[in-house]
């Protein structure tokens, strides 16, 4: 499964984790962290509108979590692996085989119990978003919109290799299939969408919000697949198991943003509203 394993958090996904035979001392990356002054920071490439190109939410979170805790980050951006598995060992406590990570904390893991019972080598924590799958159409080659029977005959945008492809393209028996078009990226669906070359698009609410930003001709459909959890996911971030000091630290500074509403800013930032666990 391709990135977003993430964005695919709904669905059930087989971890293993193999077991930890040497660990590190308690609070090492801590201190190195602290005299250096860099928090180096893994994010997913590609993932608007949260990293890509350098810019986006998590990484803006990233550098107002580092500021609170008088850091400098560093980022670490990354392609997903075959499962959230991979990029868990790849970026928080092993490191890539092809010598990049780990990094010192991890954005955008799901907070899941399964995930986090059967990766015991790593600490999910701080929730800070609940992702959900919509529907945006445009208004009028779809004037209404009552179920996904106003979908046929239509062309749909999905992206490659996402949940939304999978449930798209089984729905009722295939009845879609033949109007879905598979994009690289659901920002590209999306841009098709609002240049008038498709019909609609099934996408996270996150990615809709970022390109559309409440453009009233493009309304947002809440829409209930059987493969889909009916409310979302939620997103947190992670750090080695035994750097707990650190997931401390970062948890206080991730409630601070909360509470000051400086999260709701960097979201405001790119047209996404926060949803907060």
């Amino acid at each position: 499964m391709n990135r977003f394993s993430l964005r695919h958090a709904g669905l059930a996904i087989a971890l293993a984790c193999a077991s930890l035979s040497v660990v590190a001392p308690a609070h090492a990356d801590l201190n190195k962290i602290r005299k250096t002054g860099i928090l180096k920071v893994a994010v997913y490439d590609d993932f608007a509108p949260f990293s890509a190109n350098h810019k986006g939410i998590d990484i803006d979170l990233a550098d107002a979590l580092a500021n609170k805790l008088g850091l400098k980050v560093s980022l670490l951006p990354f392609p997903a692996g075959e499962n959230l598995n991979d990029d868990l060992r790849n970026m928080v406590w092993k490191g890539h085989y092809l010598g990049y990570g780990p990094a010192d904390l991890m954005m955008h893991v799901p907070v899941d119990p399964r995930l986090a019972a059967e990766n015991d080598k790593v600490e999910i924590f701080a929730p800070y978003y609940r992702e959900t799958v919509r529907l945006v159409r445009n208004g009028t080659t779809i004037p209404d919109f009552d179920s996904l029977d106003a979908l046929s005959g239509k062309k749909i945008g999905v992206e490659k290799v996402s949940i939304s492809a999978m449930v798209m393209l089984g729905e009722q028996d295939g009845k879609f299939r033949d109007g879905v078009k598979i994009y690289p990226t659901p920002i590209e669906a999306l841009e098709d969408l609002k240049a008038g070359k498709i019909d609609a698009v099934l996408a996270n609410k996150s990615e809709i919000e970022s390109v559309f930003k409440g453009d009233t001709g493009f309304p947002v459909e809440q829409v209930s697949f059987p493969r889909l959890p009916h409310k979302g996911w939620v997103v947190g971030m992670a750090v080695k198991k035994d750097e707990m000091e650190l997931a401390k630290l970062l948890q206080t500074a991730t409630d601070e943003l909360v509470a000051t509403g400086e999260l709701a800013k960097i979201f405001a930032k790119y047209g996404v509203h926060v949803v907060t666990p």
